[in-house]
């Protein structure tokens, strides 16, 4: 956690890998956040998407997908792809169908230390 999420992660991802944050406020409180990346010149990838447990279940998270797809026809108004990886077992998988996306592919991604993502590639077409 510490790695993924430290200041200078974040600052690397938003400066040199072209990662957006958008970030989802209920009053004044930070309730979650979504980033997206352009891959290629069709291709954005759902890189993150987190809400806070409180505001989970209070349709946070459908707001920031549905603000994601905003901000990607924004920058992109021709029709193009959203991809995201999620865990095979991740309980927001069914979220994401929910939201429209269809399964593409699986696979199984080396994070170090001899542990794998066992992940759905999911897309959507927008």
């Amino acid at each position: 956690m510490e790695w993924m999420y430290s200041l200078d992660n974040i600052r690397k991802q938003m400066e040199e890998e072209g990662h957006v944050y958008l970030l989802a406020y209920e009053e004044c409180e930070a309730a979650g956040y979504v980033s997206v990346q352009q891959q290629e010149e069709n291709l954005f990838h759902l890189q993150k998407i987190y809400v806070l447990p409180y505001y989970q279940g209070a349709h946070c998270g459908s707001f920031l997908f549905r603000e994601a797809i905003k901000y990607i026809k924004e920058m992109h108004p021709e029709p193009c792809l959203m991809e995201l990886n999620v865990n095979r077992h991740n309980k927001a998988l069914h979220f994401y169908e929910h939201m429209g996306m269809k399964k593409l592919r699986e696979g199984d991604f080396p994070i170090g230390n001899g542990f794998y993502m066992n992940d759905y590639i999911m897309g959507l077409e927008i």
